[in-house]
């Protein structure tokens, strides 16, 4: 049984998830703005969070922003009628681990949440190297060529898939689905975007390139390139 803090303002979505997911064995707390789910955070130990986005006191981005400077590890699942990718990649910038938008199935947000929780107790190595690239789990420091490399939690995670999956095509379906924890959209590019940025931190100033993309099938994280 996991404890999870739902963040909505409506009460009849709120009532919704939280007898849904008591259903499914949770414990459930309700917050209905920034403000109070905010401070229910603060005062009370959770093991999930789903959130709104447009809540009535500002917004569920900021607020998502607010709990990773307290806590980098918890799971965040954004919960909105937003849905454009401009959207979802403020969502996964903010510190978001999955975005699901309105109407949704209940079963699958219950799969989402099961997976992230599955997934935080999952125990790791320290430390990740491949060529001259090395990824500290502890402190989610990346460095190539002892060079310390700033990324967004998203961007982290990305890099963390790739480098856990190397010399083998990673599709965009299953980068979308073991990164993202959704479905691939084919109607929005918000992983070509992601795999851009990290790019640009990772290979640009760099002789050896790392990310190589297979046209028509995925991409390929190798210190060789593969073509």
């Amino acid at each position: 049984m996991a404890k999870i803090l739902v963040i909505e303002d409506e009460s009849r979505v709120a009532e919704l998830l939280k007898r849904g997911l008591e259903e499914s064995g949770h414990s459930v707390k309700i917050a209905d703005s920034v403000s109070n789910g905010l401070n229910l955070f603060e005062k009370e130990q959770f093991d999930s969070i789903v959130s709104d986005v447009m809540l009535s006191d500002g917004s569920g981005f900021d607020l998502c922003r607010k709990i990773r400077e307290r806590n980098e590890t918890v799971p965040i699942l954004m919960l909105t009628a937003l849905g454009t990718t401009d959207d979802k990649l403020e969502g996964f910038d903010s510190g978001a681990d999955d975005y699901m938008v309105k109407p949704f199935d209940f079963r699958e947000l219950d799969a989402r949440i099961h997976i992230l929780l599955k997934r935080r107790m999952i125990p790791s190595v320290e430390r990740i190297e491949y060529a001259d690239l090395k990824i500290d789990l502890r402190t989610k420091s990346v460095f190539r060529r002892e060079i310390p490399i700033a990324l967004t939690p998203k961007e982290y995670n990305l890099l963390l898939f790739f480098a856990r999956n190397p010399d083998r095509v990673l599709s965009r379906t299953e980068i979308a689905e073991k990164v993202w924890d959704t479905h691939f959209d084919t109607g929005t590019n918000f992983i070509d975007v992601y795999i851009n940025y990290l790019r640009k931190k990772i290979d640009k100033n760099f002789d050896t390139k790392l990310i190589h993309t297979k046209p028509g099938m995925g991409f390929i994280f190798s210190n060789e390139n593969p073509y």
